[in-house]
């Protein structure tokens, strides 16, 4: 695992694009769409619609940035659909005061969610390449007197032990079942999000612990994410 970043690195990364009030028109849009869907708390609509997306994009691909739809990052990996960002987002439901984990930082944009919800929000990606690429966006993007998540490059699905136990977790990739190391690392009255199912299709599960052994699961709508891999997901 390789060492963690406490705070975010200075950036070195080019200025990002600028905020027009056209993009801020389009998230308008797109979260007028969302709450159309069945998106319901407005913490997280509010999120959605205060982080630019079209930032996480390369400049060559910023016209996909309001579609809700998922789109490519290279490695393997995608940026998650707005759909599915808000949708997991608002099951979460992150209070100020929660200690979030988020497995697979991915471009960092759920991330970026996240912190508009809750100030203590730790990350961890497993592939090293998206992780130095989003450690120098998320330096570069997120205000220097603002909240910045504590990052870390290793295997998700294992947690991270020594921050925890946290009151939220979330995971963005899709597992076989539920992990292990993840359930310990809850919180009594914690949750934990994450897409469980076969590679090709998985059910959004939520499990709260209601005490050391006990946890109660429950089973949403269907999503198709990428495989969670490592030790507690799909080995690769």
């Amino acid at each position: 695992m390789l060492p963690v970043s406490v705070p975010l690195p200075a950036s070195n990364a080019a200025a990002p694009a600028p905020d027009t009030y056209r993009h801020r028109g389009q998230r308008r849009a797109l979260v007028a769409a969302l709450r159309a869907r069945g998106i319901r708390d407005e913490r997280v609509l509010a999120a959605l619609a205060a982080v630019p997306r079209h930032q996480f994009f390369a400049p060559a691909f910023e016209a996909h940035a309001y579609h809700d739809k998922a789109f490519p990052i290279g490695e393997g990996q995608t940026i998650s659909q707005p759909y599915t960002v808000a949708y997991q987002t608002a099951l979460l439901a992150p209070a100020p005061h929660h200690r979030v984990l988020e497995v697979g930082t991915g471009s960092g944009y759920q991330c970026a969610v996240l912190l508009r919800l809750t100030p203590h929000v730790h990350s961890i990606e497993l592939n090293a390449t998206l992780f130095a690429a989003t450690q120098r966006r998320l330096a570069a993007l997120l205000p220097p007197d603002g909240p910045a998540p504590r990052l870390r490059c290793g295997d998700g699905s294992l947690g991270w032990p020594e921050a925890a136990p946290f009151d939220r977790i979330l995971v963005t990739a899709g597992a076989p079942g539920l992990p292990p190391a993840l359930l310990r690392q809850l919180a009594v009255g914690g949750q934990l999000v994450i897409p469980v199912g076969p590679a090709h299709a998985q059910r959004m599960v939520r499990v709260v612990r209601e005490g050391p052994d006990a946890f109660a699961r429950e089973e949403f709508e269907p999503f198709r994410f990428v495989p969670l891999l490592g030790a507690g997901g799909w080995q690769g």
